[in-house]
């Protein structure tokens, strides 16, 4: 039985190179107790007579976000696609009323009074003799033999006429079930039937044939076999994978699809608009009567996935519901405040009647309705928070503050959640952790997608926060891929959470769910198409964590590796992104003044390399230019790989286009730089980028956008590994690139219940690790320990088709107070310790 988790404790407690070793190592290498004189690697010093931070039942969790298809065509389990004709150019400029249905005879999408309800504003005309056919989601609508489907739809016929209707299930080859007829009288009615496959198939098709005039709206086919059997429910297969997790909180609608829009209601007065924030009253009650919306992600979400869903999922999976609500003030690049004040009102009502909704009684308004859906019991909602990435921290506090003094009025138990922008760093997060701080915040929602290197540098970035201060919820991060590279370093900064648990409170890996035809955003937790699915390296990674938690952390200490980093060392180069840019008087000098590079061009280009095979670049007018304006990516190079110590100086004019240009240093190849992005992000801000074997990090950044057709001149100072950059002559900003990314990390936690020491660790390095461990003198300990490793080649990805990355289980047995183990290389590893 799952474990319930309602609150959540706030006590106070104290790959770069590194992933290059391409060798799997077998798991459990090890050796016995260790001798004094014996050569080790590292050393894990372990103070089991100490505890440290509480860690929450509650701390790991899941975000989910209607992205990569993951709501339609995903974790809901309906099999139509467009089941109601709303798809809309709305959504996505492919889309049409018809779009995955084919029609013969005669078909048309109606929008008129004679519609289902006025929510529901498209529906289906069809001809005697005619038909209409679904193809579902993926290769189509995937059945397993001997399985239920549940098809029901909505149909008018004329009050005096009858409209028998056929209802077909098959593919290429045949028929899939038995074919089933229903017959529609008089005005709208739902009419059911039921499948059952006599064939297993991901390539099926539904279709319905009408022998007479009918309207139809609200075409669905379910499996029976939803997750915990629910009507109107989720993919058993994912909903379990997620489950398994044993996750301790459903973060959940969102993500940028939670603010973005327009935030008026769906009705004729707002002239059902599209493109609206997710707005919780519109996902309850009836499917058939639920809004539909344009998903902020490029198609339409039907909504038949909502909040009293959300909320059971949470519960039958044993983890905290917290739902974020938006502040009315748009994120992910709209940056717009709403300044309607009878509009915001009303949202902050709409949260009010949210938490009503979750925790009321069947007597109160909303209570009731959530009663009528199937649960008079309460949701147990302890946790909310309002808003997502806003860019626009003033604007954002200000409304924030609104709803939490409406919540804290009326419910005073409900904790606040508020956010500090899209960015680990830079003027929008200072800003933002400032007003928090100020405003004594429960808990501040950081996100963050960085390089495996950013991970493996930064499992301190915790120990220095204020521990009187907001708690910190790490509602979003991942490293950039599901290689098993990025699953170590995810993991040996997870031990750094951990260690500040009395900081972290909350973390979850996102996205969490992707289609594996319909994806937006990469890398994802969980991949699926319409019939498989399957964790990634990340989901392995995440699931030992989440389920080997512990209740306190046990003070540690471990060894480091020896810092390997000389100087910054590379040649130069010139990028644009989506722009046409044109350089000219480049000059590299050395530390000692010697002249390493200089080019006006009159001469042509014949100095610079044309890295990336990308963009038009030419020499026109004594510059040298890209003119390709949606080329992306565009570098080119120039100099020696082994410059260190040199000052790069370069005049650069952005000419068209929806950015400004790059500058680049320290350039090994294209997947290992640095550049001076200036411009960036669409020219709302600037930023120095670190890329390391394609993945990047952010090394400093702030708001200066450039201007088409003006000259700038650009300065950046290399020494040893700091770097100093001038705009126009005046010093635009400075960073020293000195962090270890350190490949040996580890944590001690206990589990009380089991009374386990539980040793975590992560060894992200292509070598073995010889580690003695000391757990105290006099510490008892049994013998033996459960062992469950994780390691593999660091490039490996799970597929659908393989699972290189799976958790194996042993035992040890040679655990004393002081013992060493062999850490394979990549690995992750979980000692399991009884202790008296």
């Amino acid at each position: 039985m799952a474990r319930r988790r309602w609150k959540l404790g706030l006590t106070v407690g104290a790959v770069g190179s590194l992933l290059a070793g391409t060798l799997a190592a077998s798991p459990g290498a090890a050796a016995g107790p260790a001798a004094p004189d014996e050569p080790v690697d590292y050393t894990i010093d372990v103070d089991s007579a100490r505890t440290g931070p509480k860690i929450d039942d509650s701390m790991y969790g899941v975000f989910y976000e209607d992205i990569n298809r993951a709501a339609d065509g995903g974790l809901y389990a309906e099999l139509v696609q467009n089941r109601s004709f709303e798809y809309s150019t709305d959504d996505n400029n492919s889309y049409k009323p018809l779009t995955s249905w084919d029609t013969s005879g005669t078909a048309h999408v109606r929008n008129d009074d004679g519609r289902l309800n006025a929510r529901n504003r498209n529906y289906l005309s069809l001809g005697a003799g005619s038909s209409v056919t679904n193809s579902g989601y993926n290769t189509g609508i995937a059945v397993a033999k001997g399985k239920r489907y549940d098809f029901s739809v909505w149909a008018r016929a004329d009050s005096s006429a009858r409209a028998p209707l056929t209802i077909g299930l098959r593919d290429a080859a045949g028929g899939l079930a038995a074919a089933r007829r229903v017959t529609a009288r008089g005005g709208w009615a739902k009419y059911k039937v039921s499948f059952t496959a006599t064939r297993t198939s991901a390539t099926g098709r539904l279709a319905v044939t009408a022998d007479a005039p009918v309207a139809l709206d609200e075409i669905s086919l379910f499996p029976r076999d939803t997750y915990k059997g629910r009507e109107n429910g989720l993919r058993k297969d994912l909903a379990e994978k997620i489950a398994d997790l044993n996750p301790g909180f459903l973060r959940f609608p969102g993500g940028c699809l939670v603010n973005t829009g327009s935030h008026e209601a769906y009705d004729e007065q707002s002239g059902w608009q599209r493109k609206r924030s997710y707005q919780w009253k519109d996902t309850i009650g009836p499917v058939e009567q639920r809004a539909t919306n344009a998903n902020f992600w490029g198609y339409n979400q039907s909504y038949g996935l909502g909040y009293y869903e959300y909320f059971q999922f949470a519960e039958d999976a044993g983890a905290m519901p917290l739902p974020v609500v938006p502040a009315l003030v748009t994120g992910c690049g709209q940056n717009k405040a709403t300044d309607d004040d009878a509009l915001l009102k009303r949202h902050i009502q709409d949260t009010l009647d949210l938490i009503e909704f979750a925790n009321g009684p069947v007597t109160s308004e909303w209570g009731k309705k959530r009663a009528q859906m199937g649960h008079p019991k309460p949701f147990h909602l302890t946790h909310l928070a309002v808003g997502n990435e806003e860019n626009l921290p003033h604007e954002y506090f200000a409304r924030f503050k609104q709803f939490r003094a409406a919540i804290e009025a009326e419910y005073p138990d409900i904790s606040v959640v508020s956010n500090s922008g899209p960015d680990d760093s830079g003027a929008i997060f200072d800003t933002a952790w400032k007003l928090n701080r100020e405003a004594n915040v429960d808990m501040v929602d950081e996100h963050y997608y960085n390089s495996p290197q950013w991970f493996l540098e930064n499992n301190d970035r915790y120990d220095s926060y204020d521990r009187k201060g907001p708690k910190v919820f790490l509602g979003e991060y991942a490293s950039q891929g599901n290689k098993f590279s990025n699953a170590l370093a995810e993991a040996a900064f997870m031990t750094g959470l951990e260690r500040n648990a009395d900081i972290v409170k909350l973390a979850s890996y996102a996205p969490l769910l992707a289609n594996e035809d319909y994806v937006q955003w990469q890398p994802n937790m969980i991949w699926f198409d319409n019939d498989q699915s399957w964790g990634s390296a990340n989901y392995e990674t995440q699931k030992l964590f989440m389920r080997n938690v512990g209740d306190e952390v046990v003070p540690s200490t471990a060894s480091g590796t020896p810092a390997t980093s000389g100087p910054i060392a590379g040649a130069v180069g010139l990028s644009t992104w989506a722009t046409s840019a044109a350089y000219d008087d480049v000059k590299v000098t050395g530390a000692d003044g010697k002249t390493l590079l200089t080019d006006d061009f009159s001469a042509g280009d014949g100095q610079w390399k044309k890295a990336s095979g990308k963009g038009s670049w030419a020499v026109r007018d004594g510059a040298y230019v890209q003119s390709d304006e949606a080329a992306e990516n565009t570098l080119v190079t120039a100099g020696d790989k082994g410059w260190q110590n040199y000052d790069l100086n370069v005049k650069a004019t952005k000419k068209a286009g929806k950015e400004g240009f790059m500058v680049a240093f320290g350039v090994k190849d294209t997947g290992n730089h640095y550049w001076w992005n200036l411009g960036g992000w669409n020219n709302t801000r600037s930023a120095v980028e670190k890329t390391t074997d394609g993945a990047k990090q952010t090394m400093i950044q702030d708001g200066t956008t450039v201007e088409t057709g003006r000259s700038y001149d650009l300065r950046v100072e290399v020494r040893g590994r700091q770097v100093t950059l001038y705009l126009d002559g005046k010093k635009w900003g400075s960073f020293t690139d000195d962090k270890p990314a350190e490949p040996f990390r580890q944590v001690v936690t206990r589990d009380k219940a089991t009374g386990e020491l539980i040793v975590k660790v992560v060894n992200a390095q292509g070598a073995e690790a010889r580690t003695q461990v000391d757990l105290g003198a006099g510490t008892k300990v049994a013998s033996k320990a459960r062992v469950t490793t994780l390691t593999a080649d660091p490039a490996a990805e799970n597929t659908k088709d393989a699972r290189p990355v799976a958790p194996r289980s042993s035992t040890f047995e040679g655990v004393d107070d002081r013992f060493s183990y062999t850490f394979p290389a990549n690995s992750v590893t979980f000692l399991r310790i009884r202790t008296d």
